[in-house]
């Protein structure tokens, strides 16, 4: 019997803000949400995870939605001190973030693995949905660019994304292993929904896990995944650049193409759907609906969409 949660799949700030809208239309205790943690980085000695962290402080309503990271009403009294001592100066942390990063590394040292981790900081955050990192074993995203190889949280904050990319490594993804009970939730969901995230380095990562695109196959009629490339481009980030790299089309079709073997379902934006047709003759279920998450209203409202969609 199908049970009446939602496993949810993301990473970034899109997902972040189409999870807002998610949990105001579901009870956030019906949503398991597997994160992206390739992107996670060390530095200043403290263990960094940038998505768990956006989509931890959206559920617990601190977030920073100006920015749509880091924790609202933020000082940088510490990262002032410690650019005294650090040579590089490109990744920003305020001091309500650093303290859930102190936290982190405390219990790292204690024994606890990323899930662990997880479950005890949405415990003291108040978070009633299960936020999962995708492995517990360490992977990283490495930018091959023309200048030179660097992790992505360089290359997209220091760089701006501007370097030519010439090829992106998961190191460590072979290695990894999915938290056991992702088959489990895979298998069990309602719906498995994939959030309008970078479907390279934030979906890419959590369905290149070994057994996780195999699994998601079996159930791909109730897969339901969201466009974050609209008329051509990304709303935010550089899906657009790293789907170029791996010879893909930049465009909502290009994502479907991506993600046929493992989805039965697909919103594309309103502004898109000339191109609802080409997708269709993948054998995927289209729609279109407006995505562009600009206000709590929106969120909610595609939320509510893709909630409402029939499997």
């Amino acid at each position: 019997m199908t049970n009446n949660y939602y496993l949810v799949l993301a990473g970034g700030v899109g997902a972040a803000k189409f999870i807002e809208g998610l949990a105001s239309v579901i009870d956030p205790s019906f949503l398991k949400i597997v994160i992206n943690t390739a992107d996670d980085i060390e530095l200043y000695g403290l263990r960094i995870c940038p998505d768990l962290d956006i989509i931890t402080y959206t559920l617990a309503n601190i977030v920073d939605k100006q920015k749509g990271w880091g924790v609202q009403n933020e000082t940088f009294n510490c990262l002032s001190i410690l650019q005294n001592y650090y040579d590089f100066k490109w990744f920003n942390l305020g001091d309500k973030d650093l303290a859930t990063h102190i936290f982190r590394t405390d219990l790292y040292q204690k024994g606890y693995n990323k899930t662990e981790i997880s479950a005890v900081i949405c415990e003291k955050l108040g978070i009633k949905s299960e936020l999962i990192p995708m492995s517990n074993e360490e992977v990283q995203t490495f930018i091959i660019t023309d200048s030179k190889t660097m992790h992505f949280e360089e290359y997209y904050i220091r760089y701006q994304c501007e370097p030519k990319v010439l090829d992106i490594k998961f190191q460590g993804i072979d290695e990894a292993k999915p938290v056991s009970h992702i088959f489990e939730y895979i298998s069990g969901a309602k719906k498995v929904i994939i959030c309008p995230s970078n479907p390279i380095v934030s979906i890419g990562t959590i369905i290149g896990l070994p057994g996780v695109k195999d699994a998601l196959k079996k159930v791909k009629q109730k897969v339901i995944a969201i466009s974050p490339i609209i008329e051509g481009a990304t709303v935010k980030g550089p899906a657009d650049k790293l789907m170029k790299c791996l010879g893909l089309e930049i465009s909502c079709v290009g994502v479907a193409k991506y993600y046929k073997e493992i989805i039965g379902h697909f919103i594309i934006d309103n502004k898109d759907c000339k191109l609802k047709s080409e997708i269709e003759k993948l054998g995927i279920r289209t729609y279109c609906y407006d995505t562009i998450m600009d206000s709590i209203g929106k969120k909610k409202e595609l939320a509510q969409f893709v909630k409402d969609v029939k499997i």
